[in-house]
């Protein structure tokens, strides 16, 4: 029998983490607060391109947690995508918004 409420939970936390990250990479990129002085803003403004990215990444991560959590609501949470086989719990420990089982995760790395 699997836990589907502790994975469940685990991953309202991680989205709730993530939504706060978001917005705060989406303050720092609207630059809300800045500094009146041009070099302080130049500085400032240089650390966009890496905010955006982490910003990027957040949405994706995002993403597979929603898409993870409608998995856990039609009961497929624990199925490989791929080929339909039990993805197993240590696993889900390490990545719980993954869709793939080990073996069909070092298939697609190849």
């Amino acid at each position: 029998m699997h836990d589907t409420e502790y994975f469940k939970n685990r991953l309202l936390l991680l989205k709730e983490e993530l939504l706060k990250r978001i917005n705060a990479i989406d303050k720092d990129i609207r630059h809300e607060g800045m500094s009146a002085d041009w070099e302080e803003q130049a500085t400032e403004r240089e650390n966009d391109e890496v905010l955006e990215l982490l910003g990027n990444a957040s949405e994706d991560e995002l993403a597979m947690i929603n898409a993870a959590l409608k998995r856990i609501d039609t009961g497929e949470y624990f199925e490989c995508s791929e080929c339909g086989a039990e993805i197993p719990q240590s696993r889900l420990e390490l990545l719980p918004f993954t869709t793939h089982c080990v073996s069909c995760a070092e298939k697609s790395e190849n």
